[in-house]
């Protein structure tokens, strides 16, 4: 086999695995952070449609506590709840857990921001038609931020590409783990560009894809 398939198929791999984790991670934190956002949003002493100002404080420290914790130490902290829940603290499935921790309370804030953003008067109008408050959410927050919803999940597909790159550093898999291992410990230049190029290529496209949705979103509204 030729030096060439050899680094394609390593590249090839590598590239599946961080699709395999983006892609996992990426539902994983938002089936934490979606319910999350609602409530920080919803719950607000000032702006929520049901304010709850010790719930609403509660998470906010809780996710506040959450994102300052480096990415790299937040995996090393949860590698025994790794071991317990899939088995192992290395590889492409022990690096899910943290990548879907790491990036839930981020999308918790990309929620709330959203949802923030839609007019407090089309808010009103429902209440006024008796609109209950899950009515409220599902039928008029949610849909008006829709667009804005698109380009904070893109951001955060966005994010976790770069924290897989990162969970390489300590035996996560994907492109990062490859770049480390064979293309900077090897001395292998050409394998560290091919993954540093598959990493930006992945990111044009789903830059690129989430810009379009968005944009289209905006303009059916």
């Amino acid at each position: 086999m030729s030096s060439i398939q050899i680094i394609v198929n390593l590249v090839g791999t590598a590239a599946l695995q961080t699709l395999i984790m983006v892609f996992a991670s990426t539902v994983f934190s938002l089936i934490l952070g979606f319910p999350l956002g609602i409530l920080l949003c919803t719950a607000d002493p000032l702006t929520g449609i049901s304010p709850k100002p010790v719930l609403h404080q509660a998470l906010t420290r809780i996710v506040n506590v959450l994102r300052s914790f480096p990415f790299i130490i937040l995996m090393i902290l949860l590698f025994p709840l790794s071991r317990v829940l899939i088995g192992t603290s290395i590889g492409t499935s022990a690096a899910i857990l943290p990548l879907s921790i790491a990036a839930a309370p981020f999308v918790a804030r990309i929620i709330e921001t959203a949802l923030k953003e839609v007019d407090t008067g089309v808010v009103q109008a429902a209440r006024s038609m008796g609109s209950t408050n899950m009515q409220i959410i599902s039928k008029v927050l949610l849909p008006e931020a829709l667009p804005s919803l698109v380009s904070g999940i893109t951001l955060t597909i966005i994010n976790l590409i770069g924290y897989s790159a990162m969970a390489g550093a300590i035996g996560g898999g994907g492109l990062g783990d490859l770049a480390i291992r064979y293309g900077y410990q090897r001395f292998r230049t050409d394998i560290m560009i091919a993954s540093v190029i598959i990493i930006l290529l992945l990111v044009e496209i789903i830059q690129f894809t989430g810009s379009k949705i968005s944009s289209a979103l905006q303009k059916s509204r």
